[in-house]
């Protein structure tokens, strides 16, 4: 839960100060930031916080990480879809300069996932570089509603984080209820691959692959250690022998399904290879964000069909017009459901 404090700043204007509020927030990773008391406009550090804070508060995003494609922008309000590509400051591809950030002019940068020395050392460096509040929210799948709730908070749209962060919280209970009541079978074991070649993975511990643990599944790839993302072998893949494997690319879902190399894996052999939706975002990870609220529901169909019964199409269209403001027609809910029995 971030800290508030509200102080009183000067703002000077010609020759007259202008008095200002500002809060000082003590953020995720024990940071203390000096933020505007309105916030309207929002630099965000990678694409979890480019989802956040289209949920809550899409007149406030500054720009895309990576510019929606044409089929994304179908499942977008109009209004988002033309922002520009401001780029990111997180991961590997890490884009954007000081002077771009400064150039979009926000209130504050929002960084949301992972929160750790890393992390820290970036969002400090890159606001004394900008001079630009920048904001660490932790954004762990079991924190969703208290990071909606946070969020709210601190860029001024409480009722509708309310809203969001209720629903989240109805969801993880009413899935954590379901799975009580499972025998104590041993858990599925799945392998999750990232890439046309599905050879990028997440240790145990990875924010990526949090919904696995969510939903009562075994990661097989950790017991490559714990971390983040990493590469392993398809050595490794068919060592761990999976019985279920989730593909981030469609390439590497008819790789593993025609590849002699991947036949004898289980997964492979009980035709359990699933791609999730990833209409705009994706629904299992990519990002790691509270996207993955929809994601849980699809797992679980997939995992538990005779546990959780209930008109899926109906929840699907439920969840994209309170998260993203979009009325779902038919062919579109269609479109996403497509090989989800």
């Amino acid at each position: 839960m971030m800290k508030f404090l509200a102080v009183l700043a000067l703002a000077f204007g010609g020759l007259l100060p202008v008095a200002a509020e500002a809060r000082i927030i003590t953020d995720a990773a024990g940071r203390t930031v000096s933020v505007p008391d309105k916030i309207n406009r929002i630099v965000v550090a990678g694409p979890p916080a480019a989802v956040l804070v289209y949920v809550l508060a899409p007149e406030k995003l500054a720009g895309w990480v990576h510019a929606p494609d044409a089929a994304a922008k179908a499942y977008l309000i109009p209004s988002v879809q033309a922002l520009p590509t401001v780029g990111r400051l997180t991961g590997k591809g890490g884009t954007i300069s000081a002077q771009a950030v400064t150039d979009a002019k926000p209130d504050i940068i929002l960084d949301a996932g992972t929160v750790d020395p890393t992390y820290k050392a970036l969002a400090d460096k890159v606001q004394s570089e900008t001079g630009v509040p920048y904001v660490l929210i932790d954004g762990s799948f079991a924190r969703t509603a208290d990071t909606l709730r946070d969020v709210g908070a601190l860029i001024g749209v409480e009722d509708r984080a309310n809203k969001l962060a209720d629903y989240a919280d109805s969801e993880i209970k009413d899935l954590n209820d379901k799975l009580a009541k499972l025998p104590n079978d041993p858990r599925p074991r799945v392998y999750y691959g990232r890439g046309a070649d599905g050879l990028e993975t997440g240790l145990s511990g990875s924010i990526n692959l949090e919904i696995l643990d969510a939903v009562g599944t075994m990661n097989v790839a950790a017991a490559a250690g714990k971390g983040g993302l990493t590469k392993v072998t398809s050595q490794q893949v068919v060592g761990w022998n999976p019985d279920i494997i989730i593909a981030d690319d469609a390439n590497f879902a008819a790789l593993a399904k025609s590849d002699p190399q991947w036949a004898g894996i289980k997964a492979v052999k009980d035709g359990r290879i699933f791609v999730p939706p990833s209409l705009p975002f994706g629904w299992f990870d990519s990002p790691p964000g509270v996207n993955r609220l929809l994601g849980v529901r699809w797992m679980e169909k997939l995992l538990y069909p005779k546990l959780f019964r209930s008109d899926f199409g109906g929840d699907v269209k439920e969840f994209y017009k309170l998260f993203y403001q979009v009325d779902l027609t038919d062919d579109q809910v269609a479109t996403l459901l497509k090989g989800v029995k």
